[in-house]
């Protein structure tokens, strides 16, 4: 009896002791605010597509902001307390409700399926936008390289909502009211120079997986791969934001590195000199020098934060 009350005090003691350090550690990681890991904002094919909320621990400004976890196409949620860190701490501090959403990754998945799941992603948030304590017409959206990209998808290719749909976050918009990108890709088929097709050839030659196109067939029974190359040229023009930029695209933040040897500053140009044409606002920060990503992100992640101040103006 003596000897089971000594391994109770001890389990006691070191579920006790480690507690603390769990709690410890991951405050470290994010000192400004509280985090919720694994909300299911959908599934396919028997997969659960999740996102984590981190809520403001001082006060909170009503306006939501996506981090698309994307590098090269791959979305892993370990990334949301390595690369992500900084960017979602920083923004919280300054008062947003960050969503860290995880997307179908590489090698898998291809970029057109990404978008879907982006898109479910913003309808789910607004859905749930009582919930998450934010105005569900203030949401903006960052990420990098290729984040930044699936970015300017969600900004440039809203999609409205399906009134009939049974889902009601399907009924909702993927609307998004302001974009913040860093070195983001914008147009596969005029990649760096007019005629340049960078669909999984070139500079994005590692990244072919997600150039291999599919379409589903017998209600997403069947998947079979699209071979006809005038059929992957259409899709390849429909996946480069640049050719969906309107009028009524929200306000939209860029910066870009002039010696970027992975996504041409060309890009980034070119898709700027687009929103200007028609009555964007937006803006486009050259960082003189540097290649594609740099050490230090912090004065960006100010730039995001003034940005999305400037035109996400809350309501609560």
């Amino acid at each position: 009896m003596k000897s089971q009350l000594i391994t109770i005090q001890l389990l006691a003691l070191i579920l006790l002791g480690m507690l603390p350090q769990t709690l410890r550690s991951e405050e470290s990681l994010f000192p400004h605010c509280d985090r919720r890991e694994d909300v299911v904002y959908g599934r396919k094919y028997g997969t659960a597509l999740t996102l984590d909320v981190f809520a403001p621990k001082a006060k909170a400004n009503g306006i939501g902001v996506i981090f698309v976890v994307s590098g090269g196409w791959s979305s892993r949620h370990d990334d949301i307390s390595q690369y992500a860190r900084p960017f979602i701490d920083q923004l919280a501090e300054r008062g947003f409700t960050v969503f860290a959403v995880v997307h179908g990754s590489r090698p898998r998945y291809s970029i057109p399926e990404m978008i879907r799941d982006l898109e479910r992603s913003v309808r789910y948030i607004r859905h749930h936008s009582d919930q998450f304590d934010i105005d569900r017409d203030r949401i903006g959206v960052c990420g990098a390289s290729a984040g930044g990209h699936l970015s300017l998808m969600m900004g440039t290719d809203a999609k409205p909502g399906r009134p009939d749909a049974e889902d009601p976050v399907e009924r909702e918009s993927s609307q998004i009211q302001a974009v913040a990108c860093l070195f983001p890709p914008t147009d596969f088929l005029n990649y760096g120079s007019p005629g340049e097709n960078a669909l999984g050839k070139g500079k994005l030659q590692d990244f072919h997986s997600v150039f291999e196109f599919r379409e589903t067939l017998d209600r997403g029974r069947t998947i079979i791969p699209i071979t006809d190359p005038a059929k992957i040229l259409e899709i390849g023009r429909d996946i480069s934001p640049v050719n969906h930029v309107s009028s009524g695209d929200p306000p939209t933040l860029i910066i870009h590195g002039d010696k970027d040897s992975i996504v041409p500053i060309q890009q980034s140009e070119s898709i700027i000199s687009k929103f200007e044409s028609t009555n964007v606002p937006c803006r486009l920060v050259v960082r003189q020098g540097e290649d594609h990503g740099w050490k230090d992100y912090s004065p960006d992640i100010r730039e995001f934060a003034d940005w999305f101040d400037t035109h996400l103006k809350a309501t609560k």
